[in-house]
């Protein structure tokens, strides 16, 4: 029995050369991307996404897109738009059923995120 495949795409957001250093405005421009990347999960694009603990890899999202669509929507990322990340994706393909995910609701800003 041959096998079928799901395709997913993996973004990475690494740190662009030169990104501006912290600042009060940097504060807005991460709740607005923690905003839109929840907007993207409730519509059903984006699996997961998280940050990743490194000073270069700084996320890593899993869409339910083509290669073109992921594209499309990180451009309009509030992060990528301030000039925080460049934008690399990935297309992945996993058996059909491997992936699974339990219904969650995304933070939409720092302050929705808890201490633990």
């Amino acid at each position: 029995m041959p096998t079928e495949f799901d395709q997913l795409c993996v973004v990475f957001l690494t740190t662009k050369k030169g990104a501006a250093v912290k600042s009060d405005v940097d504060d807005t421009i991460q709740d607005s991307h923690m905003a839109y990347l929840a907007d993207l999960h409730e519509k059903h694009h984006l699996l997961a996404a998280g940050p990743l603990l490194d000073s270069h890899f700084r996320g890593m999202l899993l869409f339910d897109t083509d290669v073109e669509t992921a594209w499309n929507l990180m451009l309009t990322d509030p992060g990528v738009l301030a000039g925080w990340f460049d934008v690399t994706v990935i297309p992945w393909i996993v058996p059909s059923g491997a992936m699974h995910f339990a219904s969650t609701v995304f933070p939409r800003s720092m302050n929705e995120v808890s201490d633990s």
